[in-house]
């Protein structure tokens, strides 16, 4: 569910018209719904009810301040993978003991910038980060809290891109090697180990994955303390899916989910960590364009508007799909036709669809981009020289804009001439 809706023939954001904020800060740019966040966040605390648990909002799928301020006032954690994501949640206000640091690549800089800045946990991936951050705990007399992401070879079922959990990823530590290096971690100094860590990727549409995954942290932890570990905390990581279509099947609900952690791990006696972004942040935004020209090519129609793939990087990275709609909804029984969605950057990938259905549309007409909150904004680039779009926070009937559109000025001055040029 999300909070965009047509109103008198208009889409909405909450109780705003999109064309008003289109008239505010022009085209393109990013609308977040904060009911839809507070939601979403909330299907999953309310889910986890009843056991001792911690929804730490996944920042690399949103990472704007206004959003996780909202999010962390809710009473959520973050889940961050780099110092700047980390200095973010701390801007946004969120206390170092709601902070989860994973990633595969922490530098000795960003360990001390969390050790000295206040951390819930470092999920670890490898002994060398293990090492890292013992060394680095010891120099500041400080203990370091850790979990073990470990690598269950799952097969998540999703795109390749996206998927973390087989072993040959990157990611975690081999399940048959996580009692080995459980004991170096024990053996190390400014080390407390918390407990397990496991993701096996993310736009998950089924459950029998995470079921897999699960049962086989199960049998880790129950391993694990027979070695003499304290396990109190499994951090089960985010990946739900939302779906990107309204077509197709819905994946399953937050609940259902829950339901299968309680099922394979509710005895255990462990707190739960979740870690979920696209299915808080994902429903939650549009990205509005406005369209430019519409051409007629050799058997085909381009639709080409004003974003592109450095501003929705997605359809292109992935072949990702986000449903198209104007802002002025058509009247019932409209013909449609088959578009291109193109944008105007100097690569054939600068495409959003192909051969979509949609309604007649010209020149300086809005379209939105459904489902377009997660790894929208926090994806895009200035490829192009195009600017980064503002994106606005909606709140009932009121918008604000949380970043705004640099100028050209800007960002010419951040590049330096040298004085030998």
């Amino acid at each position: 569910m999300d909070h965009f809706l047509y109103r008198n023939g208009i889409l909405h954001a909450e109780d705003v018209a999109i064309p008003e904020i289109a008239a505010t800060v022009g085209t393109p740019f990013y609308v977040y719904s904060a009911a839809t966040l507070t939601r979403h966040f909330r299907l999953f605390d309310e889910a986890l009810s009843g056991i001792d648990h911690l929804v730490c909002f996944a920042i690399k799928s949103n990472s704007n301040i206004a959003v996780l301020k909202l999010l962390g006032d809710l009473g959520a954690g973050m889940d961050v993978v780099s110092g700047g994501e980390y200095r973010r949640a701390k801007a946004a206000g969120v206390p170092g003991e709601r902070i989860v640091f994973s990633g595969v690549g922490k530098t000795r800089e960003e360990i001390h910038l969390a050790l000295t800045g206040g951390i819930r946990q470092f999920n670890v991936e490898s002994e060398p980060e293990l090492i890292a951050i013992s060394e680095i705990a010891t120099a500041l007399g400080v203990t370091a809290p850790v979990a073990l992401r470990v690598n269950p070879d799952v097969d998540a079922h999703t795109h390749e891109k996206i998927a973390t959990g087989k072993s040959e990823n990157k990611f975690g530590i081999p399940i048959a090697k996580a009692r080995k290096v459980y004991a170096l971690a024990a053996s190390l100094p400014g080390l407390r180990v918390t407990g397990v860590d496991v993701h096996i990727g993310s736009q998950l549409t089924e459950l029998a994955p995470f079921e897999a995954a699960f049962r086989k942290i199960r049998e880790l932890t129950t391993e694990l303390r027979a070695d003499g570990h304290d396990i109190r905390r499994l951090d089960l990581g985010g990946g739900l899916g939302i779906p990107y279509t309204r077509s197709n099947e819905a994946p399953p609900l937050p609940v259902e989910y829950v339901g299968v952690i309680k099922d394979v791990l509710g005895d255990l006696g462990c707190e739960i960590e979740i870690e979920p972004g696209r299915l808080i942040s994902g429903n939650a935004g549009l990205l509005v364009s406005s369209v430019i020209y519409v051409k007629e090519g050799e058997g085909r129609k381009f639709l080409i508007l004003d974003s592109a793939m450095n501003d929705l990087v997605r359809p292109s990275m992935y072949g990702a799909w986000h449903d198209i709609v104007p802002v002025t909804e058509p009247a019932p029984g409209t013909p449609v036709a088959p578009y291109d969605v193109v944008g105007p950057v100097c690569e054939t990938g600068d495409t959003f669809a192909r051969g979509r259905a949609l309604v007649p549309l010209a020149p300086g007409d809005l379209v939105a981009f459904r489902s377009a909150g997660a790894y929208g904004a926090s994806m895009s680039s200035e490829y192009n020289s195009r600017p980064l779009i503002p994106e606005v926070l909606v709140q009932g009937d009121r918008f604000a804009v949380i970043r705004a559109r640099p100028s050209f000025d800007e960002m010419l001055a951040r590049d330096t001439v040298p004085e030998w040029l």
